[in-house]
């Protein structure tokens, strides 16, 4: 991951007139606090940090109040992950631009990230000059893959990482998805059914048919699927 040690005000910032109006927002969504903030100290000098969340949900609700230019996920965060999170937010956003700052050094989660509407992924590991010519890039209307995950890094235009085999958490449905990392972080089937809007033998079904999807045959087993394929920490 990014260490204190390593972030630092890069040379890079910002290029000329890459934003003539102003600043760009940015909202950091990244549930380790340490991480968050050091991004914050990161971009802070050349862009407007408009907030910090910790779980998907906080994402979409803070992004529709603070309309931001520029969305920093990471995939595994509490709730929702943020692949999930990423394709209700651009329904709603359009023009944001979404970066995936992640440990997930695979290209199969990055096919999922632009697949899902972003338009930049790069690895925590990266130095932070490679962050910088991500925001850039995605600023000027283009797309980057870190080369850490087989990409090219800038890309001129938008295009999705193809012929790569996904990874399999992203095999199921959206909901299938959210109910197997709900209970994989230890919330009861009434409480996924409140957050979900789901009657609790909806919510069951959903598990059941998930579950019986990826081959698992108990809780310990979804758990550490969930810890493998990046929906809970």
């Amino acid at each position: 991951m990014i260490s204190q040690a390593r972030i630092k005000v890069s040379a890079v910032r910002l290029q000329g007139d890459v934003w003539p109006c102003g600043k760009p927002s940015v909202l950091l969504a990244d549930d380790h606090a340490i991480i968050a903030d050091g991004l914050r100290r990161l971009l802070e000098p050349e862009c407007e940090v408009v907030g910090i969340v910790s779980d998907g949900y906080a994402l979409i609700e803070t992004a529709r109040e603070t309309r931001p230019d520029i969305v920093l996920v990471d995939i595994t965060m509490p709730l929702l992950n943020g692949i999930d999170a990423t394709v209700q937010l651009l329904r709603d956003l359009p023009e944001t631009h979404v970066i995936f700052l992640t440990m997930h050094a695979d290209r199969a989660y990055a096919t999922e990230a632009f697949e899902a509407g972003a338009a930049g992924f790069v690895v925590k590991h990266a130095a932070p000059d490679e962050l910088w010519q991500a925001i850039n890039t995605v600023l000027l209307g283009g797309a980057y893959m870190s080369p850490r995950v087989g990409g090219t890094g800038a890309m001129t235009k938008r295009r999705r990482a193809t012929s790569t085999p996904g990874v399999a958490s992203f095999h199921l449905t959206t909901r299938q998805r959210q109910v197997l990392q709900l209970v994989a972080e230890g919330h009861s089937t009434k409480s996924i059914g409140l957050r979900l809007r789901l009657a609790p033998k909806t919510v069951e079904f959903h598990k059941y048919r998930a579950m019986k999807g990826l081959g698992l045959n108990s809780s310990a087993q979804l758990i550490q699927f969930a810890l493998k394929h990046g929906l809970t920490s």
